[in-house]
């Protein structure tokens, strides 16, 4: 049977503060530009010991008036003008994408949405394309589910947009616990992945260290989103080893790049309950952990184009930092197979030069704090910035 997302309506402005209220999300405009409103794919708050995806769907009329050769939402040409980002990297590297439950479309509406942006095509059949269960295997595969669906699409569609050379393994877990999910990184691992995107999260919990055996891969990124309920950590964005990823607004125009970047309103951040500061994190106002470490666009506003015709409609509009974790992702790829024994995700750290850095926006109220607050160098809700080119990677 398949499981029917819960769907939790939000109304979200351009340069809007969120707040939560209970189960759902308002957020002032502050300015006079369009309201959008959007769906989470997933329940806001999992149960104990379960992540949910942090996918966010455009529901508003504009993000569903397009002509069908035309996508609303940014696609890979403007994302790669974006971030300073060639097409023609990563041949042969796998990037995998790590989630839970099937979804039965995944390979036909990723050839749609390759076709329609004149991409290569990536099949099971031409070897760019592998869909397997948490334990490698091409069946059986999970129950299929309509929000963690749209997760599928969105990820995989991201990885086609940055890296379209790369070949792409989806492993699907068979629950949203962080068991089997991070089995599932594990088993990506194994089978050659040289950067994995989980674009899922939940709550901090006392014993999260005892899972960063999942996360802890040398030589190959691994990348998180850091959540979509602004100020706050989740796991496993917590973790030490992973590259945590914020989010940000992101419009074409202005100055030399040609494009405009500020915080996102919803990306998550913050300094972790339980884990230990990496050695290559060096901000004063957190002794543990802090997150993000990189950032890419997340916010729904100026969200991305995504095909998906499981229990939905075709093209979307998707935003939320699951847009994040997988250019993240495969912005490694792009750069190449990281070196063995290397911890990627201290990369950006030794280039921060190599980043575009995010200066304005905030993610909450922590007292005008870098935790939520962007300004010049690093800061929790876009880390040390958006990658310019692979300098950083």
């Amino acid at each position: 049977m398949t499981k029917k997302p819960l769907r939790i309506l939000a109304v979200i402005a351009l340069w809007a503060g969120v707040t939560a209220l209970g189960g759902t999300t308002t957020a002032q405009a502050q300015s006079n530009t369009q309201t959008v409103t959007t769906a989470r794919s997933c329940a806001e708050k999992p149960a104990p010991g379960f992540a949910a995806c942090t996918a966010l769907v455009r529901t508003d009329a504009a993000a569903r008036s397009f002509a069908p050769a035309a996508p609303a939402g940014l696609g890979p040409a403007s994302l790669q003008s974006a971030y300073k980002l060639s097409a023609a990297g990563g041949a042969g590297l796998t990037v995998a994408i790590v989630d839970a439950f099937d979804d039965p479309r995944a390979e036909a509406d990723l050839g749609v949405y390759r076709s329609t942006f004149g991409l290569p095509a990536c099949t099971t059949a031409n070897g760019c394309f592998r869909k397997v269960n948490q334990n490698g295997a091409a069946s059986p595969l999970p129950a299929g589910n309509t929000g963690w669906a749209e997760e599928i699409s969105l990820d995989i569609d991201m990885v086609s947009a940055i890296c379209p050379q790369c070949h792409i393994l989806l492993v699907e877990a068979s629950s949203a616990s962080f068991t089997n999910l991070g089995t599932s990184v594990n088993t990506a691992v194994r089978l050659g992945a040289v950067a994995v995107s989980n674009s899922y999260g939940g709550g901090e919990f006392s014993g999260e260290t005892s899972a960063d055996s999942f996360y802890n891969h040398p030589g190959v990124a691994v990348t998180v989103s850091s959540g979509d309920s602004g100020f706050g950590v989740e796991y496993p964005a917590a973790s030490r080893f992973v590259t945590a990823v914020g989010g940000t607004h992101l419009t074409a125009g202005g100055g030399a790049r040609g494009w405009t970047e500020t915080a996102w309103s919803g990306a998550g951040s913050g300094c972790s309950a339980f884990e230990a500061k990496p050695t290559w994190q060096h901000d004063t106002g957190c002794a543990r952990r802090t997150v993000a470490d990189v950032s890419a666009v997340a916010d729904p506003a100026t969200g991305v184009a995504v095909y998906d015709t499981y229990n939905v409609g075709g093209w979307l509009v998707f935003g939320g930092t699951s847009v994040s974790s997988p250019i993240i992702a495969s912005v490694y790829a792009l750069a190449g197979r990281p070196a063995a024994g290397s911890v990627p995700a201290s990369l950006a750290y030794a280039h921060p030069t190599s980043l575009f850095d995010v200066t304005s926006g905030s993610n909450g109220s922590c007292g005008g704090s870098y935790l939520c607050t962007a300004r010049a160098g690093y800061d929790g809700p876009t880390g040390l910035g958006t990658p310019n080119g692979l300098g950083a990677f």
